[in-house]
């Protein structure tokens, strides 16, 4: 009988480090965000919106970060999926939490196993995504 190896859970100090790394990546292009960063249980481990940030970047980023971690994929990669005739067309209404199809969501691994996701909102969709797998990478 094989016994599974633990893997370490997303910390607050992941989250800070992934927040930072998200902000650096989007000052460095001139755009405000927001960056959220949830548990593996979507539980909310961090978020800061800077101060010039549109107010709708808050709840985008939130969203973002819970459907990359529901779906265990970069929201970058579902944009299609959505659309008439995708296969998950109907899916962003279908449940009581809404999910948000639009870049800038990216599930975070550990060892090969999801341990929580980032949600990057303010700048354009696909600098969204940059921002969030900036601050992935930085996390590894």
């Amino acid at each position: 009988m094989s016994t599974a190896t633990a893997v370490t859970p997303l910390t607050i100090q992941d989250a800070d480090v992934l927040v930072a790394a998200a902000h650096r990546a989007a000052e460095a292009a001139g755009v405000t965000v927001s960056v959220t960063v949830l548990d593996a249980g979507g539980h909310l481990l961090a978020f800061r919106r800077n101060d010039r940030a549109v107010l709708i970047a808050g709840e985008t980023s939130t969203r973002k970060a819970y459907t990359a971690l529901q779906l265990d994929t970069p929201t970058a990669d579902l944009v299609d999926a959505v659309q008439p005739g995708g296969p998950f067309h109907t899916l962003p209404t279908a449940l009581d939490r809404p999910l948000l199809f639009i870049a800038g969501g990216v599930p975070i691994h550990r060892d090969g196993r999801l341990i929580g996701a980032i949600g990057v909102g303010g700048g354009a969709p696909e600098q969204d995504h940059q921002f969030a797998a900036a601050a992935v990478e930085a996390l590894a």
